[in-house]
């Protein structure tokens, strides 16, 4: 069992909205392998990502990861296998059992009050 946790690291705290469950969210990422090798972004696609967090839609790290995080925040989440893909391949890329990191910067947060 691995037993690694969730490392969550505030490059810059946001002022604004605050991402809770349920919200979307709105991000600007890349995903890198632990050796440095970026496997996705979408800063390179030119499209924010986009999702609802806290339900299951993503992988456990990030619905775990995102919360608490504000409006201009910017954070990195260095993502065990386990709260990732796990034993899943995905992709050429990402191998099973790979821990993953993500710089995140929130652009915005959408909850329904």
């Amino acid at each position: 069992m691995d037993t690694k946790e969730l490392e969550i690291i505030d490059i810059t705290l946001g002022t604004g909205k605050e991402a809770t469950k349920g919200a979307l969210i709105i991000v600007q990422y890349e995903g890198f392998l632990t050796d440095g090798v970026k496997f996705d972004s979408s800063i390179d696609r030119g499209t924010p990502f986009q999702c609802v967090i806290g339900t299951g839609r993503v992988i456990k790290g990030w619905d775990i990861g995102m919360l608490g995080m504000r409006e201009g925040g910017k954070r990195k989440l260095i993502v065990p296998a386990h709260l990732a893909y796990g034993d899943r391949q995905v992709g050429n890329l990402i191998k099973p059992n790979s821990d993953l990191v993500f710089e995140v910067e929130m652009l915005e947060v959408r909850t329904r009050d």
